[in-house]
């Protein structure tokens, strides 16, 4: 199960993001975070320290998310990854198309 935490709405979206975002969760999240970006785009901003577990499908949904952003001509960014989770981003080469901070 996750949970988003909104710490902010403007002038950018910060999302505290915690538990897991898994194919069981994965469409709701997505759904949750473009409907929040879509009534007011903004840069958005994951705040991951929280974050305890991601699969495949949501690093998907971060790539839907990012291209959405992306159009929009925002920014997309990660702070606070787990080495574990960041580990994955780099695996599958996310971290050159996305910005992640320590």
């Amino acid at each position: 199960m996750q949970e988003v935490t909104i710490l902010q709405r403007s002038p950018a979206l910060i999302a505290a993001l915690s538990g897991e975002i898994d194919s069981a969760n994965a469409d709701e999240f997505y759904e949750e975070i473009r409907a929040l970006y879509d009534r007011a785009p903004a840069d958005v901003t994951f705040e991951c320290e929280k974050l305890a577990f991601i699969d495949s499908t949501a690093l998907g949904t971060f790539v839907k998310l990012l291209k959405h952003v992306k159009e929009g001509g925002h920014v997309l960014r990660f702070r606070g990854m787990q080495p574990r989770i960041k580990k994955l981003f780099v695996i599958c080469s996310l971290d050159t198309i996305m910005e992640i901070e320590p």
